[in-house]
């Protein structure tokens, strides 16, 4: 039915699918049970690039440098207080987008970044 390489293909998309999906149930259960000075604000950091990472196509060159400078970006807009600016209420929108700058927030996400791109070099030469 499908060519092999259609196949492969297919197989990769599932198995980020389902990362994706473990991984935002453990940042939703870390956000609404987790009140510690670990895991929260830098596990949960780091784990947030993994999951953009995992929604995202694969096989883009560079994609965990792009995710890194988005997870920056919105880190910026915390500095700018952009959640305040235009007046968010919805806790959901709050969490996600973040409201407090912290520099520690960008050493996590590159960290994240790093345990993609070796995880990413460890899963091709195991194929």
């Amino acid at each position: 039915m499908f060519n092999p390489a259609t196949e492969q293909i297919m197989k990769k998309r599932i198995f980020y699918i389902i990362s994706f999906l473990v991984i935002f149930c453990m940042e939703v259960l870390i956000a609404l049970y987790v009140r510690d000075r670990f895991i929260r604000p830098y596990v949960g950091d780091m784990l947030v690039v993994v999951l953009v990472y995992s929604f995202l196509p694969t096989g883009i060159p560079r994609m965990p440098f792009y995710v890194f400078l988005f997870a920056c970006f919105v880190e910026v807009l915390q500095y700018f207080r952009l959640v305040e600016t235009l007046g968010v209420t919805n806790r959901v929108a709050r969490i996600v987008l973040g409201s407090t700058f912290d520099w520690g927030d960008i050493a996590c996400y590159a960290v994240g970044c790093v345990f993609i791109v070796l995880f990413e070099r460890f899963v091709r030469r195991r194929s």
